[in-house]
């Protein structure tokens, strides 16, 4: 599971617990400028997470680290697709991050609010 905050003009995204050592990665920090939005995406756990470059891949278990998939980086980290959020970036190491949070509707609430225009 991972924390989901914007801080800063920043998206920072904290591996929590085990998943720390699965993901091989404790912390994303994104500029907000580079985080094109998020949605909470249940379904895409069913999907194919491409190759993995690096972390922990057991199905319908834990998806946890680096992926390559048709040639971009996504980072994953999630055991309970219900769960599931997809921050779309760019100008990126990873193209994507999927990630299980506690509250995915408050977490895409929260990314949308900090990038919708002032």
């Amino acid at each position: 599971m991972a924390k989901v905050t914007v801080e800063n003009r920043s998206l920072v995204v904290e591996v929590e617990g085990f998943d720390r050592l699965w993901a091989l990665r404790s912390r994303l920090d994104i500029p907000l400028d580079h985080v094109r939005g998020a949605t909470h995406d249940p379904g895409i756990a069913r999907e194919p997470k491409g190759i993995r470059t690096g972390g922990t891949h057991l199905p319908g278990v834990i998806t946890a680290g680096s992926f390559r998939q048709d040639g971009e980086r996504v980072f994953w980290d999630v055991k309970n697709p219900a769960g599931a959020v997809v921050i779309e970036l760019a100008d990126e190491r990873y193209a994507r991050l999927v990630v299980e949070v506690d509250d995915p509707r408050a977490v895409v609430a929260s990314i949308e609010r900090a990038l919708a225009p002032r």
